[in-house]
């Protein structure tokens, strides 16, 4: 990319592995007075996680990240607009609800069709253009490359999904994004009995993922979504501004960050694996 955004961050490394950082910003791009609520419009944001990774640099690791909140754009939806989740409920390329079904917007109408693709011109397609040059990047170095979606959500969303969700969620958009060996070395790391893992349960990848992942290219997607009470004291009440978001304690992160932490190190040991 020629004139890199401001909000727009990529740590290069020379691994062949990419990491993926799509909702931890919290910058609202100045339409603050248009949400019900700056934090309501924050919520939702995967809290922390770029600190919980932050070990990955020391694995030579390639970062991009956005500061961008994913109510303003969320990066890893169709920008189609169509659902990755169909019959499911789910959120918008630009979001007009939470998680949890509640008006982000003031007004209530729809956020036009001309200022959706303004933002996807301004945000989502820059980011995307990281994406795919770092991957092309890595891949010119490397027969093969893991691109790793990094994420997490509260535990509890009933909207979403039934119960509690599992501390690991690996993402492989059922098999298609990976080769089955990656994912099996993945759900072996999260196999820690303090922990439950699920593959390709509730959330089976996004945009990226899916998009990423071409297995007989030499590209290798998976996404991780986090439920937060791995390693966040996340409240059993309802969350509110005077709770939410938890501070990061790193002593109560640790043993999910170790497991994190394996789950790279076998992603790149995967890499040098001969091809199946």
């Amino acid at each position: 990319m020629s004139h890199r955004p401001d909000w727009l961050s990529i740590d290069r490394g020379e691994a062949a592995l990419l990491l993926s950082i799509p909702h931890s910003g919290t910058d609202l791009r100045g339409l603050e007075d248009r949400f019900v609520s700056p934090w309501l419009a924050r919520r939702d944001a995967d809290w922390w996680i770029n600190e919980l990774y932050s070990f990955a640099k020391d694995l030579n690791a390639t970062i991009v990240r956005t500061a961008v909140s994913r109510s303003v754009i969320d990066v890893n939806r169709d920008p189609s607009g169509r659902s990755l989740y169909p019959g499911m409920a789910t959120t918008e390329l630009c979001p007009t609800t939470t998680f949890d079904g509640e008006p982000l917007y003031r007004d209530a109408a729809a956020i036009a069709a001309d200022e959706i693709d303004a933002r996807r011109l301004a945000y989502f397609d820059p980011y995307h253009a990281a994406l795919r040059d770092e991957t092309a990047r890595l891949r010119d170095l490397h027969r093969r490359v893991v691109v790793y979606d990094c994420h997490s959500i509260r535990s509890h969303i009933p909207r979403l999904f039934d119960g509690a969700l599992p501390q690991f969620n690996i993402g492989t958009n059922d098999g298609r994004s990976c080769d089955p060996i990656l994912t099996e070395a993945i759900a072996a790391a999260c196999a820690d009995p303090a922990f439950t893992h699920v593959v390709n349960g509730r959330f089976k990848g996004g945009y990226i993922t899916r998009s990423l992942g071409q297995p007989d290219r030499g590209v290798h997607a998976v996404q991780m979504e986090l439920a937060c009470r791995g390693y966040l004291n996340e409240p059993h009440a309802p969350v509110t501004p005077d709770n939410w978001p938890t501070p990061l304690d790193p002593h109560y992160a640790m043993p999910l960050r170790t497991v994190l932490q394996n789950v790279l190190e076998r992603c790149i040991a995967f890499t040098f694996q001969p091809a199946s």
